[in-house]
C-alpha cells in the first residue's frame, strides 16, 4: 500500500471517529443539537448542558476511544508475536485475570483520589499472572505453543477465574454486586476525567514502545528460525512484547471492564484493508479499535428506551461469530 493511500486511510479513520464522537455527544436520553454542542465547547450553553456534555458524556466517550485503541493495539501485538490469528486478550483469559485483581482492589479499597491511578498497575498484575499461566500450561516441548492449544488453555483458565469472581461476588452487597455484573459485561464504568488522565500516559508510552519494535514484529512473520538467523533474540523479544501487550490491555480493562473480541476484530479489519507492515498496521489498529468501541458504546446507550446495553455485549455480538469462523479456518 502506498504512503498516500495509507495517509488517506488514517484521515478516514479519524474522520469516522470524530463523527462517531459528535453523534454520541449529541444523542442520549437527553438530545443536544449541533448548535448547542458548539455553544458548550465555546464556553456558552446552560449549566445543565455543560454538566451533561463536559462532565458525563465527553469523558466516557474519550475513554471508549482510548480503551478501544489500547485493545486494538494489544491484539495486534499478540497476533504478531505469537503468529496466531486467534490471539486476543479476552479469548486468552488475560481480561479475566486483570478483571479479577481489579475487582479485588475495588471491593476493599475505595477508588477515589490518587487510588484510581493504581488501577492499571493492579490490572497488570492479574493480567501478567493469567498470561504466565497460559504460557506455562499451553507450552509443549515438541510443538511449542500452537494457536488452538493456546486458545483452549485461555478459555479454560478464563472459566476458572470467572468461577473465582462469582465466588467473590457472593460476598458483596447489592450495590457492588450490580457494579461487578456490569463490569464483567464490559460496561465503561470509569466515566470521569480522573480515569481519562489515568489511562492516557499508559497508552501513550505503550504506543511509543510498540512503534519502536515495529521492524521486529515484521521479522516475526517470517518464523522463529528466520528471525533468529537475522539476529533477533526470539525468546527475549517475544517475552517483552507479550508483557507490553498485556500492559496495554490491562490499562484499558481497568476502566472499561471485560471487553472481549475487540483485540481480535480490529487487526483483522485493518489487514483486510491492505495494511501489512507493522509501522502502518499498529496505528491503524489503534484507530479502528477506538472507533469500534465508541460506536458499540453509543449503540448500547441508544438501543433501549430506558437503561443501556454494555459495550462489551455489542462487541461480542459481532466478535463471537467471527471468532468461531477464524477458529474453524485455523483448524482446516
Amino acid at each position: 500500500m502506498s504512503k498516500k493511500k495509507i495517509m488517506v486511510m488514517y484521515i478516514l479513520f479519524l474522520m469516522l471517529t470524530l463523527a462517531a464522537v459528535l453523534f454520541s455527544l449529541m444523542h442520549g436520553q437527553i438530545s443536544v443539537s449541533f448548535e448547542e454542542l458548539c455553544q458548550v465547547f465555546l464556553g456558552g450553553g446552560s449549566r445543565a448542558q455543560r454538566l451533561l456534555i463536559l462532565d458525563f458524556r465527553l469523558p466516557r466517550i474519550l475513554l471508549a476511544v482510548l480503551a478501544g485503541g489500547a485493545l486494538g493495539l494489544s491484539g495486534t501485538i499478540l497476533q504478531s508475536v505469537t503468529q496466531n490469528p486467534l490471539a486476543d486478550t479476552g479469548i486468552m483469559g488475560i481480561n479475566a485475570g486483570a478483571g479479577f485483581t481489579v475487582l479485588l482492589f475495588i471491593s476493599f479499597i475505595e477508588t477515589s483520589g490518587l487510588t484510581v491511578f493504581l488501577l492499571p498497575a493492579v490490572a497488570l498484575i492479574g493480567a501478567l499472572a493469567a498470561a504466565g499461566g497460559i504460557v506455562w500450561i499451553a507450552y509443549d516441548r515438541r510443538k511449542g505453543i500452537t494457536p488452538v492449544r493456546m486458545v483452549l488453555t485461555g478459555v479454560v483458565l478464563s472459566t476458572g477465574i470467572s468461577a473465582l469472581t462469582i465466588l467473590l461476588m457472593t460476598k458483596l452487597d447489592s450495590e457492588n454486586y450490580r457494579f461487578v455484573t456490569m463490569w464483567q459485561a464490559g460496561s465503561i464504568w470509569g466515566s470521569s476525567w480522573t480515569f481519562v488522565w489515568a489511562l492516557i500516559p499508559w497508552l501513550f508510552i505503550s504506543f511509543l514502545l510498540t512503534m519502536h519494535k515495529h521492524r521486529i514484529y515484521d521479522i516475526f512473520q517470517l518464523g522463529d528460525e528466520a528471525s533468529a538467523s537475522v539476529g533477533v533474540s526470539v525468546g527475549k523479544e517475544r517475552l517483552l512484547s507479550l508483557v507490553l501487550a498485556v500492559a496495554v490491555a490491562a490499562s484499558a480493562i481497568s476502566v472499561t471492564g471485560g471487553i472481549n473480541f475487540l483485540g481480535l476484530i480490529a487487526p483483522h479489519i485493518v489487514r483486510g484493508l491492505g495494511f501489512k507492515k507493522h509501522r502502518e498496521l499498529l496505528p491503524a489498529s489503534l484507530l479502528v479499535g477506538g472507533l469500534l468501541l465508541v460506536v458499540s458504546d453509543t449503540i448500547g446507550r441508544l438501543l433501549l428506551e430506558s437503561g443501556e446495553i454494555p459495550a462489551g455485549v455489542i462487541v461480542a455480538i459481532v466478535g463471537a461469530p467471527y471468532f468461531l469462523y477464524l477458529l474453524l479456518k485455523s483448524e482446516k
